[in-house]
């Protein structure tokens, strides 16, 4: 799969978010992503990208494309164009397509596995990986979301008190964040907890727990069990049931 990439406007529409129905290209009726979503999944999911239209920016942006590009897909092979001028045998026919690699691993899955990539923070893009072993409050999770900024892409799984039986899939690119129900915590080989990779530019390494450790359960909250967290203030949007198959 090949992805072009405009150097000229990559970063600003990821960071605009403005949805494909504001500009008539949703996919049919009821698709709510954003610009922002439909760019992230292009790069992941790719085996080529194309850097095209450097020659319209400096080397300085062009690199800060770049270091996006290699954190958010670093298994791509990544071409840098003009006009879209490129040797064909380079783009096409190349072989290297595996959906089922694309979909298992991403930047971020790569980031949880093997850590960041430093040569990307030359140009400020830097991977940060969230862990924590206790669930988030949803009223306090809410309020420390306000609190990212300059954030690219992040993604993984999470466990909202309120919700307890439940792991969710935390997924954001540019301004949008969804959160939604995968499957009963009970199905997995995974213990509940948080671990959520963040790409972002001039991104703080102790950011993301500086913000989210606050919305943690407290040691009290924690011992109340889930009998008494499902009681809890929960503004977060409501989930579809999840059904056990």
């Amino acid at each position: 799969m090949v992805t072009v990439v405009d150097a000229s406007t990559f970063l600003g529409e990821l960071a605009r978010g403005e949805r494909l129905d504001d500009r008539n290209l949703e996919a049919g009726e009821g698709d709510e992503r954003s610009i922002s979503d439909l760019l992230v999944d292009q790069v992941e999911f790719a085996d080529v990208v194309l850097l095209n239209k450097t020659d319209l920016v400096s080397e300085s942006a062009a690199g800060a494309v770049e270091a996006a590009l290699r954190r958010l897909n670093p298994a791509a092979t990544l071409l840098r164009t003009t006009r879209g001028v490129v040797d064909p045998g380079e783009a096409l026919g190349t072989g290297l397509y595996d959906p089922e690699a694309s979909a298992e691993l991403p930047g971020w899955a790569e980031e949880l596995a093997a850590g960041h990539t430093p040569e990307t923070e030359e140009y400020g893009i830097r991977s940060v990986t969230y862990r924590a072993s206790r669930p988030f409050h949803p009223a306090r999770l809410e309020q420390a979301l306000g609190r990212f900024t300059g954030l690219l892409r992040s993604k993984g799984s999470c466990w909202i008190a309120s919700r307890p039986g439940l792991a969710a899939v935390w997924s954001q690119a540019g301004p949008n964040l969804v959160i939604e129900p995968a499957q009963l915590w009970a199905s997995t080989d995974e213990r509940p907890g948080q671990e959520i990779v963040f790409i972002g530019v001039r991104l703080d390494p102790d950011g993301p727990r500086r913000i989210l450790d606050p919305a943690l359960l407290t040691d009290d909250e924690l011992a109340s069990g889930p009998a008494a967290w499902v009681r809890f203030d929960d503004p977060l949007p409501a989930w579809e049931p999840v059904h056990r198959h």
